[in-house]
């Protein structure tokens, strides 16, 4: 194995290789439109484009493309080749200045909510200089935003931008409060956990709903999944440990900061953990992560899943966001240091976090709204659909004594101490950790632990971005105009800590009782997709995304649009693959088996008069029942679907979708995982979950 410290960032054009290649003006130019959030001077452009080429040539690549991330959930690139003719027949390689900066590709063909009509082809991918440009298979790859014509959004990564913007600008006013003038900069750093699961490829092959849909859409229990809790953390497995391995070195190449990597909870189930970055580098490099996890599984013979649930009864995948706030300086403003209660700063910025969660829990919910991801949320593997906020015992006692105005007395760090000397001491966390919070404090940082395992990590960021950024807005406009700042402050605080407190949850998520309490509190539970996207809808939040230039109204629009069809289409694909499976492959299966046992009964009946056939008739019975009932929610699937409407509101739509065709689904997923466990293994046409979860 490659060391880490010989190959990173060696496919990546970063600060090193600007630095050596560009000249000092113009690296200059660059790096404070990076750090500074200056506008590019156009005049570099071109300079920059012809180091990059050359750097890019002398790697292995013969072609560029701007690299984007439309809303289809993956990325996508259009190649170009550097070849340029020259008149005496020959070829020189040119990459101009214009070509790094702007591209253009067809805006219609990706989802637009309306923004691009069929006939409106035209849209635009812009440079992104603040993430770096990188190798992957031979092409250079460049960062880009993705826009109309008109000049709306079209992917993750514009209002990623521009959310950050608006953090930002409030944050430096909320600061210069403080005396902190030498800070210019304020940047959301997100470290993205991401968990997925390995399958045997030739398995895999076998099973048309994974192919399909991501997921099993039929699959009885097996004998053992995760009862004994013997994989999370266990020994892994050679085969895994090798793509592991391999993983890790494309990761490093890439200069992205592959961490941590472990067996989780389910069978055939893993993690990867990465070193937190800036959040919109946080974001490439998800999205370049689930890229290469699948072409390096594929090397293995295995098949990287990365559905929120690809199998029934046993966990989910997620994906846990750890979000914090650092300023150019190094500061990070969520880190309460040694005495939280004495640190009014952190006080105000941890307000803020929990005044934008509460008054923007709906937002937050929509962020992680999804197919996949409903069928993981609630479940007791994942947060709860209900959004509240873990902040420990510490932190709930400071932020209980500023509410009650009662003093506090700090406990201090304890030692740990296991009752074995030769065990060394250690100190204690403050806290404990809380698996089911959707949104809890881990020391220095919140873990928004809500998202599924497929999703970019830009849309929950962009409503965290924008949630934080108002509520800043908000304290600076009040603190700005004080007459005395410390008790305006103070008065704050305690205000924004007393409204919001019913937002912050520290006990069991899974409990029902909680559901209850949440009501009480007026807490939403949003328990689906089809329940959570019309909040986007709602005037306070449409408002809030123009206040700050998040989104425009109409661009908020689109986006509820591509959200809802997307619902719609997913449940549709689901539905077609179990109608082609249970028709093909299921039924036939079934009644073959049937007439195996048939005719062993009438065998044994004919050499054997008068012995009993009680076994035989009791399956059979079993099979036939559970045919029927197939055969019924078959047809009544076939008719739902036909009857589907196909015009009129999405939002009718989409819970015909869930009302209708998911639920016979769910119907028909019964009769099939019960002729599951009744047909002979040797009739059944397709891997079951004991060879899924076992082959790799």
């Amino acid at each position: 194995m490659a060391n880490p410290c010989e190959i990173f960032g060696e496919a990546v054009f970063n600060d090193a290789s600007m630095r050596e290649r560009l000249p000092a003006d113009t690296y200059q130019a660059l790096k404070r439109t990076i750090e500074q959030g200056r506008s590019l001077d156009p005049a570099i452009a071109g300079i920059v484009a012809n180091a990059m080429k050359d750097w890019a040539v002398e790697h292995g690549a013969t072609h560029y493309t701007h690299w984007f991330q439309p809303m289809t959930g993956v990325t996508a690139e259009k190649h170009e080749s550097f070849v340029t003719p020259e008149p005496d027949g020959s070829i020189i390689l040119e990459f101009s200045g214009k070509a790094l900066v702007r591209g253009e590709p067809d805006a219609s063909s990706f989802p637009s909510g309306g923004l691009r009509a069929t006939f409106e082809a035209r849209g635009y991918t812009t440079w992104d200089p603040t993430s770096y440009a990188f190798i992957k298979d031979g092409t250079l790859c460049i960062p880009t935003a993705f826009c109309s014509y008109g000049g709306e959004a079209l992917d993750q990564k514009t209002p990623l931008l521009r959310s950050m913007e608006a953090l930002n600008r409030q944050a430096l006013r909320v600061l210069a409060l403080f005396g902190n003038t030498d800070v210019t900069r304020v940047l959301p750093t997100v470290g993205a956990e991401q968990e997925y699961f390995l399958v045997d490829k030739a398995t895999y092959r076998k099973r048309p709903d994974l192919i399909h849909t991501g997921r099993t859409l039929f699959g009885a229990k097996p004998p053992k999944g995760q009862e004994l809790d013997d994989h999370y953390f266990g020994v892994i497995k050679p085969r895994v440990q090798q793509f592991m391995n391999e993983l890790n070195q494309e990761l490093w190449k890439l200069g992205i900061l592959c961490k941590t990597e472990h067996n989780e909870a389910a069978p055939c189930q893993h993690e990867m953990v990465p070193i937190y970055t800036t959040v919109n580098i946080s974001a490439d490099h998800n999205q370049l992560a689930m890229d290469i996890m699948k072409k390096v599984a594929d090397r293995y013979g295995m098949v990287c899943l990365l559905h929120e649930k690809p199998f029934g009864r046993v966990n989910g995948s997620g994906k846990h966001n750890n979000y914090a706030l650092c300023t150019n300086t190094g500061i990070n403003l969520l880190d309460p240091g040694d005495t939280p209660r004495e640190n009014a700063q952190f006080l105000l910025f941890l307000s803020a976090v929990i005044q934008a969660v509460d008054d923007y829990q709906d937002l937050l919910r929509i962020a992680v709204a999804s197919p996949g991801n409903d069928h993981r949320l609630g479940g007791y593997e994942a947060p709860p659909a209900i959004i509240s906020i873990f902040l420990g015992d510490e932190l709930n006692q400071i932020i209980e004594s500023i509410v009650n105005e009662r003093a506090y007395a700090s406990p201090g760090r304890t030692q740990m101490r296991l009752g074995v000397h030769v065990l060394p001491k250690f100190p204690k966390d403050s806290t404990d950790r809380n698996r089911t919070s959707p949104f809890a404090f881990t020391g220095n940082k919140f873990e928004f632990r809500s998202l599924g395992s497929s999703a970019s990590i830009s849309a929950p960021n962009v409503m965290l971005n924008t949630a934080i950024a108002e509520s800043l807005r908000i304290y600076a406009d009040e603190l700005e105009n004080a007459p005395d700042f410390t008790s305006a402050l103070n008065a704050l605080i305690r205000r924004v800590l007393s409204k919001h407190i019913r937002i912050i949850f520290n006990g069991n998520g899974y409990d029902e009782a909680w559901v209850k309490e949440a009501q009480k509190r007026g807490l939403l539970n949003l328990k689906n997709t089809v329940e959570a996207l019309p909040y986007y809808l709602l005037e306070k939040n449409i408002s809030l995304f123009e206040t700050h230039k998040v989104f425009s109204r109409q661009e908020v629009l689109s986006r509820f649009e591509i959200h809802m069809e997307n619902y719609i289409k997913v449940i549709d694909i689901e539905a077609l693959c179990m109608l082609d499976m249970a028709r093909r492959m299921i039924l036939p299966a079934a009644i073959a088996y049937s007439k195996e046992v048939s005719r062993e009964a009438l065998l044994k009946k004919e050499l054997l008069p008068g012995i009993s056939l009680e076994t035989e008739t009791s399956l059979l019975n079993a099979i036939t029942s559970q045919m029927d009932a197939l055969s019924k929610h078959l047809n009544t699937l076939d008719n739902a679907l036909a009857k589907q409407p196909h015009e009129g509101p999405v939002l009718e739509r989409a819970q015909y979708a869930r009302d209708v065709i998911f639920a016979t689904m769910q119907k028909l997923r019964e009769a099939g995982d019960a002729l599951e466990t009744l047909v002979g293994a040797e009739h059944w046409p397709m891997p079951t979950y004991q060879e899924l979860l076992t082959n790799v």
